[in-house]
């Protein structure tokens, strides 16, 4: 204990003595990684049309600056997960990928950012559950048959993972 100030106990000191630890203030919950990019993200997939980053703050929860509103959407738009367009001064901002697109640009980005693919991809395959694996199975088949018509950057058509 700290003998300049009795009573004192050093936050990183346990409580000794039957003293009870002070009242911590109240904290706001830290989000996950990603978690604040998936609600912008359904934010702008409510929004009728392109929204500006003011209509973003109002409609997401918390109290969450302008500034990180707009950086926010700034990362999503170096993703290539939302679209911009100048209107005045500001830019008005549109959702280009939903929850699972963000996803697979995340992930995509880690692959593309490792030496080994061919050892990640099969770390990666040997760590799904085999419900999974069947449904990655499945994809792959879909995206290799000969009327599959896609985007050559993404194999599988959204649309074409339901009921799988």
């Amino acid at each position: 204990m700290d003998s300049a100030r009795p009573g004192h106990r050093p936050d990183n000191e346990p409580p000794c003595d039957g003293v009870p630890a002070p009242a911590e203030s109240p904290r706001l919950r830290r989000r996950g990684q990603g978690e604040l990019e998936a609600q912008v993200l359904a934010v702008l997939h409510s929004a009728n049309g392109p929204a500006t980053a003011g209509w973003v703050q109002e409609h997401l929860e918390g109290d969450l600056a302008y500034t990180t509103v707009i950086t926010i959407l700034s990362r999503l738009y170096a993703k290539k997960a939302v679209t911009r367009s100048r209107e005045g001064r500001s830019y008005t901002w549109t959702s280009a990928s939903d929850e699972a697109g963000l996803a697979a640009l995340r992930m995509r980005r880690v692959l593309d950012g490792e030496r080994d693919r061919d050892a990640v991809l099969a770390r990666f395959i040997s760590a799904l559950s085999p419900g999974d694996e069947e449904r990655l199975r499945a994809l792959l088949a879909r995206a290799d048959a000969p009327n599959h018509q896609g985007d050559p950057d993404d194999p599988v058509n959204p649309r074409d993972t339901e009921g799988l």
